[in-house]
């Protein structure tokens, strides 16, 4: 085995700790520079990211753990079945269903009331904007848990810009106030909320502060005599 005479390591090793069976890396994003950096120093995360392709079939069975168990009990207790789901994902060891944006009241309805499934307590409502992806702009996602079981399970549902949602309100009571912030930030109405307000924002602000499309904009701050701009004033995001 040769050496090389600069560094004192066999020519034909591996770096230590190198996976020789891992498949070759996703070329990185371009993105890069959201703090104006440029060259090194790229402190954003963009010079790394890897962007992986959506999953737009779903996984096949079997799923594994306990997943098929709820997915066979949700069929076997919701008749619209075939019609509400629209694929299932499994993860980083999280199950995911894709619900019709109609029927997540529904959907909620079963998962709560089956003795099988019993997810009792929702747990978190939220929403990302996939601005420029596809026509369904904004995904809602519903955290339920199931204390009976101790199992967890996410419901998501897609729909486009001024397309509204079922509220699960009167299925879950702690989705009272997450919606209303998803309202808030996002401007995804939910028909049947009893009261469908702002909640982080004041009553009268124009525009949904995370959606992708909202300017940055701010108010210089002041601290200690010296003068924060405001974020559209100090940052390049690319």
């Amino acid at each position: 085995m040769s050496v090389e005479s600069t560094g004192g390591v066999p020519a034909n090793s591996d770096p230590v700790g190198a996976d020789i069976d891992a498949p070759a890396q996703t070329p990185a994003s371009p993105l890069k520079g959201m703090f104006g950096i440029t060259g090194t120093g790229d402190v954003s995360g963009f010079g790394g990211l890897v962007r992986r392709q959506p999953d737009v079939v779903g996984s096949p069975k079997p799923y594994g753990s306990y997943f098929d168990e709820v997915t066979d009990a949700l069929e076997e207790a919701y008749p619209g079945f075939a019609d509400a789901i629209e694929k299932v994902v499994v993860d980083r060891g999280e199950l995911t269903l894709h619900i019709a944006p109609e029927r997540i009241a529904e959907v909620c309805q079963i998962m709560r009331d089956d003795e099988a499934l019993r997810f009792e307590l929702c747990s978190s409502v939220d929403a990302v904007d996939y601005l420029g992806s596809d026509s369904r702009r904004f995904h809602v996602s519903y955290q339920l848990t199931s204390m009976t079981y101790r199992r967890r399970v996410r419901l998501e549902a897609a729909v486009a810009e001024g397309v509204a949602l079922p509220s699960v309100t009167a299925v879950y009571p702690t989705a009272d106030w997450q919606e209303r912030e998803v309202y808030d930030m996002f401007g995804v109405v939910f028909t049947g909320h009893p009261n469908l307000t702002r909640i982080l924002m004041p009553d009268d602000w124009e525009g949904h502060p995370q959606r992708k499309d909202y300017p940055l904009g701010g108010v210089p701050v002041e601290y200690k005599g010296a003068e924060i701009p405001p974020p559209d004033q100090r940052r390049v995001y690319q």
